[in-house]
């Protein structure tokens, strides 16, 4: 078999070309490694009995390429025929053969040992023997991570503590919910039966369950799936019991509910303790605004401490209790047609929801391939990249805006002592980012190598991320290509079809066309592995669990399982963004953490060689049913038998809430996002140069970007410009009796004037109705009509002086100045305001802060 797949074994007198540097060498190919072999030149200085350098061995694991371009070259040009690589670690190399049929058998066979093996199981993980320092690392890196070792650490068990929690057993043969772990830990209070029924109405089964719980105060980190709302509303009552359960576990032990919680706008004016925190609870323009409407949806006004005593004591209204949903509220609306969605908040009375706006898996794919395009001709020329296009690519806008959703999430549980649900659509994607960061942020233990280790198989292999699907370890052949068989133009990835560049769509139909896809898969004749995807290839693609919740038994499980391929629009850098946000916490935090950056870089580099086991699988179950402890070793184990490498030298072990720089919590400022240089294989000047000036991009629909002349440029970012009015991330807020920035939910209003009203008119519970008729087509060849759907349109306004009249009105009618629409771009209701507006925002958030 190695033989068929290799066409050629070894080819001398090839030129290795990388930053612009030539080294003439000889190329192996091996079954599961590129190897080349070079000698480096010799030394001017070095005399002529000096022994020759050793050779230098240049080593690439297939997985880890992510495109590959042969070049070939007629006879009769005399050019060298290429074959340039893109690697996923973000190295980029182009070998140059004097023979044209020799490079044509290199492309073919690299082609075979990359994305025609078929089956994980043929990965290099599987034949990999460890040298001896990894091999006898004690404890072993498969047994760092013991569920009931670190939910014990957290304190259940404890009888000092007293916690509400109990461990289930009802996942234990994974029968329940396929894609969750084996124990569960939920509150004492709900027994299996009324799991058995919440499971039902949640996307896979994947129920709300315990993720951490604080040291302090008790408050908890829960995760689960969107729930099943549909466009009838749809509503469990055993799923409202539970979430009730969840946020009640403090009710009686908790250390601060004796007294009243401040209001979030005010919560750094109380105790010296508080105060002794210093820069890490600054809060920016946006975490203000974020906190005074929230506080203005609960009536958390300055005079309402009397009103509060007449008010029957409804548990939820001492703490802030909240649900996250990480999406923007429009693509939450949209996968009601698709028989999902949102909580309906009227069944969930004793807590606050809030949008978060952080875009899914096909944003953050095409974000990670402009940065690519950016940097991809470093094969070639020393150049350092076009700084303005790696800012278009909006990678560190959606990196600051999860890590401002952590931070909200970090605030909620440590500084306003309440309970937070997190989830997206699965609950695997941007529920772990923002359950694992918000963690690394309230303890210091996950900031440790031991830590950290624990945090990623709890948060991220424990509760189901989908590595396979995510990064793509069995490649796919339309990420090869031969250049002179391609046809100019942009191709779809997927199908391979010509497309009109994005530029060509406007900012509207970008938005809504982004909304629905999350939805559209739903449409089509074959359930997809994931909701965030779209797509799926063929039947025999189709995911398995998909058929097993349906109660199908899928005909083609066994080819399936036979010859696995990847899915290129399932593939998204999503735990790639979870390591640059965690060294942009130690960037800003760099005596914090025991490990250090060259730890996220290796990590990140492990993640793709597939020299290893632990990312191999999606769950905990595949992991299990294919041995893979025995049969593969962990990557941990690299990490644990080299740990003084991956040491941070500054590190300060030492936890004292009343020294600043040392407090158990940390704060992220997304003002200071910055290019993680090392991770994309440069260097901090070529990456983090200050831009001067940015031309406005066609996501900003032409208007001009203000940029601030005067804070301190040392403050901020090193590598973008810093606006006065930042878009926060929350992109709308909702409880059971008013809502800012949700396009319709149920019972809120659908446009600009009806939200001041739904805020003026708070105590007065008046809801106005909706007019719920829509036409939703997918396919062409599944066209799908359903109705008593919210319309979900883009308001034009008919002027521009119209639409800024309604503005004034709305402001006019705020208490305190404060603007609702303040809290994000609310794209439902009417597109961004012109410079007038935002002159006048800026002003109210001035104020605001004052």
């Amino acid at each position: 078999m190695a033989m068929e797949r290799t066409r050629i074994a070894k080819v001398d007198e090839v030129v290795l070309s990388r930053r612009g540097e030539q080294a003439k060498g000889t190329l192996h190919l091996t079954p599961h490694h590129l190897i080349f072999v070079h000698s480096p030149p010799p030394l001017n200085e070095q005399s002529p009995n000096t022994p020759p350098s050793r050779p230098r061995e240049l080593w690439i694991t297939y997985p880890i390429i992510s495109f590959c371009t042969l070049r070939p070259s007629p006879i009769a040009s005399r050019q060298p025929s290429s074959i340039r690589l893109r690697c996923r670690d973000f190295t980029f190399i182009c070998f140059y053969f004097n023979d044209d049929r020799k490079a044509r058998d290199v492309f073919e066979s690299i082609k075979a040992w990359t994305c025609k093996l078929g089956k994980i199981e043929k990965l290099y993980a599987f034949t990999y023997r460890p040298p001896g320092p990894e091999r006898d690392v004690v404890p072993s890196g498969w047994s760092v991570y013991d569920p009931m070792r670190e939910w014990r650490r957290q304190g259940l068990g404890d009888e000092k503590r007293n916690l509400n929690w109990r461990v289930s057993t009802i996942n234990k043969d994974y029968q329940f919910s396929p894609t969750y772990p084996a124990l569960l830990v939920v509150p004492t209070s709900i027994s299996d039966n009324t799991l058995n029924y919440a499971g039902k109405y949640r996307s896979r089964a994947r129920i709300p369950v315990l993720s951490y719980v604080h040291p302090v105060n008790n408050c908890s980190i829960t995760r689960c799936s969107q729930p099943m709302v549909g466009v009838r509303q749809n509503r469990s009552i055993q799923d409202e019991k539970l979430l009730a359960a969840i946020f009640g576990t403090t009710r009686n032990e908790r250390p601060l509910a004796g007294l009243g919680s401040p209001t979030p706008e005010r919560e750094d004016s109380g105790s010296s303790k508080d105060n002794s925190l210093g820069g890490d609870l600054h809060q920016t323009d946006a975490e203000a605004i974020e906190d005074a409407v929230i506080a203005k949806l609960r009536g958390d006004d300055e005079d309402s401490d009397d009103m509060d005593q007449k008010k029957p004591m409804v548990y939820g209204a001492q703490q802030k209790n909240m649900i996250v949903d990480a999406r923007p509220t429009i693509n939450a609306i949209a996968m009601q047609a698709a028989g999902m969605g949102s909580e309906n908040m009227d069944n969930y009375k004793f807590a606050t929801k809030v949008y978060l706006g952080i875009d899914n898996i096909h944003v953050m794919r095409q974000s990670l391939d402009k940065v690519i395009d950016t940097l991809k001709d470093s094969d070639l020329t020393p150049l350092g990249p076009n700084r303005e296009q790696l800012q278009k690519s909006n990678w560190l806008k959606h990196i600051g805006n999860m890590l401002e959703g952590v931070s909200l999430i970090a605030r909620q549980v440590g500084l306003q002592h309440s309970h937070v649900l997190i989830h997206c659509s699965d609950g695997w994607d941007r529920t772990s980012q923002l359950s694992a960061l918000a963690q690394m942020c309230l303890d210091p233990y996950y900031r440790t190598l031991e830590g950290f280790i624990v945090l990623v198989e709890k948060d991220w292999l424990s509760f189901g991320h989908q590595f396979k699907y995510r990064t793509g370890f069995l490649s796919s052949e339309k990420w090869f290509h031969i250049e002179n068989e391609r046809v100019s133009g942009r191709y779809d990835e997927e199908e391979g079809d010509r497309k009109p560049s994005g530029d060509a769509l406007s900012g509207a139909q970008k938005t809504f066309e982004n909304a629905f896809l999350s939805a559209k898969g739903f449409f089509t004749k074959h359930n997809n592995d994931s909701r965030e995807s779209i797509n799926v290839d063929s039947e025999a693609e189709a995911g398995t669990d998909a058929d097993a919740s349906s109660g199908r038994k899928s005909t083609s499980k066994k080819n399936e399982h036979d010859k696995q391929v990847t899915k290129v629009k399932e593939t998204a850098p999503i735990f790639h963004q979870f390591l640059d946000a965690t060294y942009q916490l130690m960037y800003e935090h760099p005596s914090r953490f025991e490990f250090n950056e060259r730890f996220l870089k290796r990590l990140l580099y492990h993640l793709y060689s597939c020299q290893y086991g632990t990312f191999l699988f999606d769950n905990e179950r595949q992991r299990q049913e294919a041995n893979i402890s025995e049969k593969t070793t962990s990557v941990w184990n690299y990490f644990l038998s080299r740990r003084n490498e991956f040491m941070n030298p500054n590190y300060d072990p030492q936890v004292d809430d009343n020294v600043r720089g040392k407090e158990r919590l940390i704060f992220p400022d997304e003002r200071k996002v910055r290019w993680w240089a090392q991770g994309f294989g440069r260097t901090d000047e070529e990456m983090n140069v200050p831009l001067k000036y940015l031309p406005a991009s066609a996501e900003n629909n032409g208007e001009e970007s203000e940029l601030s002349s005067t804070h301190d440029s040392t403050q901020y970012s090193h590598s973008v410009p810093v606006s006065r009015v930042r878009t926060p991330v929350v992109t709308g807020v909702e409880t059971a009796t008013a809502a800012v920035g949700v396009g319709s939910p149920p019972g809120a209003g659908t446009n600009v004037s009806e939200i001041a009203a739904l805020v003026e008119n708070d105590k007065k519970h008046e809801q106005p109705s909706l007019t719920t008729s829509a036409t939703i087509t997918s396919e062409p060849e599944a066209d799908v009509e359903v109705k008593d759907i919210p319309e979900v349109k883009a308001m034009e306004p008919e002027s521009a002086s119209a639409q800024h009249a309604v503005h004034e009105d709305v402001v006019e009618q705020l208490p305190d100045g404060l603007d609702p629409l303040g809290i994000g771009d609310v794209k439902d209701h009417v597109p961004a305001t012109k410079r007038v507006a935002l002159e006048r925002r800026k002003e109210q958030l001035e104020a605001l802060m004052q």
